[in-house]
């Protein structure tokens, strides 16, 4: 006889952890990083700040913010210098692939913060995969500009204007946390085994690599640029529903109402308005989707999610499409190194049991 216990499919509902660094009400459209609403944070903070607090809630030591900007552009530097043993293992691959070979080579260094360490690399060994991609050299960093500023730097080659900053900030403020989402969940499984906070992280991006987790900013603009132009929206959109096709942007595992993180980086998308970012078309590519999945499902509508607007945001500040994904991974970086030290903090070995649903041995006389 089997002995069968039945388990919400994806474990659904259950609480892995106790956490004070983000909380999603999926219920409501809420998410609260480190005690406050993400779209005040976009607004009022910075990632540095919003890092320090997350470092803070992880650690139980405050935490602040000039100290996370001292130690994330000498980790930066660190990094750099690194380059080329960094590098070595990630010859011949893609962009994203030569991103995980290339955190996976990170290592512990005496007397230095492992999640500085972690978060100030990001971006430098991002900016190098594309640089050798252009067939350029890697873009040394700047110790004293903001953790944006010198991503886009060391991204692009030349010094981004202070509307993109800000619109860079405010993408790593929204996606720097995220409840317990697939690749933070994979992060604190392999930190509660008290392995360190490099293979801990090296874990939490190869989850983010699957097409379930981070994967859709790319499909949306080929989605838009399928469309092509507004005469086309209805027509495109109503032939994919049709098809059965999933449309990019829309729908989310957790929120049964809009992703409250779209609203805010839309909201910096208009303050950009420039570099190509076609918004006016993007909305109505947006709203006519909404309105077509109303229809077709109206006791489940799907609403835009933070994918829709993370590729238009990162188009329009000339980010290769090859890199949205290491992009993520810089900011949600720090969400990864806090959940890891809270969980080996306050935690204890994640071991979780299954339910057998295969054939029995026969029973003994």
């Amino acid at each position: 006889m089997n002995i069968q216990t039945k388990i919400p499919t994806g474990l659904d509902g259950i609480p892995a952890a106790e956490t004070v660094l983000s909380h999603v009400d999926g219920e409501r459209g809420e998410l609260v990083i480190a005690g406050e609403h993400v779209a005040d944070l976009a607004a009022t903070s910075n990632f540095e700040a919003v890092t320090a607090r997350l470092w803070s809630g992880a650690t139980g030591r405050a935490v602040r913010e000039a100290e996370v900007r001292t130690s994330l552009g000498m980790a930066r530097q660190r990094a750099f210098a690194l380059l080329p043993e960094l590098l070595a293992a990630s010859r011949g691959m893609s962009i994203i692939d030569g991103y995980r070979a290339a955190i996976a080579g990170l290592r512990a260094e005496d007397g230095l913060d492992h999640e500085a360490t972690i978060v100030g690399a990001g971006p430098v060994i991002a900016g190098a995969l594309v640089q050798r991609a252009h067939g350029c050299e890697p873009v040394p960093p700047d110790p004293a500009a903001s953790h944006a500023a010198d991503t886009l730097t060391m991204l692009r080659g030349v010094a981004p204007a202070p509307r993109e900053v800000a619109a860079l900030d405010a993408y790593f403020v929204t996606v720097c946390d995220h409840g317990m989402n697939a690749s933070t969940f994979a992060t604190r499984v392999v930190a509660s085994t008290q392995a360190d906070l490099f293979a801990a992280v090296t874990s939490g991006y190869c989850a983010l690599t699957g097409p379930l987790h981070g994967g859709a900013p790319e499909p949306v603009l080929d989605m838009l640029n399928a469309i092509g132009s507004r005469e086309r929206i209805k027509p495109w959109v109503d032939d994919a529903l049709a098809r059965g096709e999933r449309l990019m942007g829309f729908g989310h595992r957790i929120y049964r109402v809009r992703d409250p993180r779209a609203d805010v980086l839309k909201a910096a998308i208009e303050k950009l308005a420039a570099n190509g970012a076609d918004l006016p078309f993007a909305g109505e590519v947006e709203a006519y989707i909404r309105e077509a999945l109303r229809r077709k499902n109206p006791d489940r509508a799907l609403e835009t999610n933070v994918e829709f607007f993370t590729a238009i945001l990162l188009d329009a500040l000339q980010i290769p499409r090859q890199a949205f994904t290491p992009i993520f991974a810089v900011a949600r970086a720090a969400g990864w190194t806090a959940h890891a030290l809270e969980q080996r903090r306050t935690g204890r070995l994640i071991r979780p049991s299954s339910s057998y649903i295969g054939a029995m041995p026969a029973a003994r006389d």
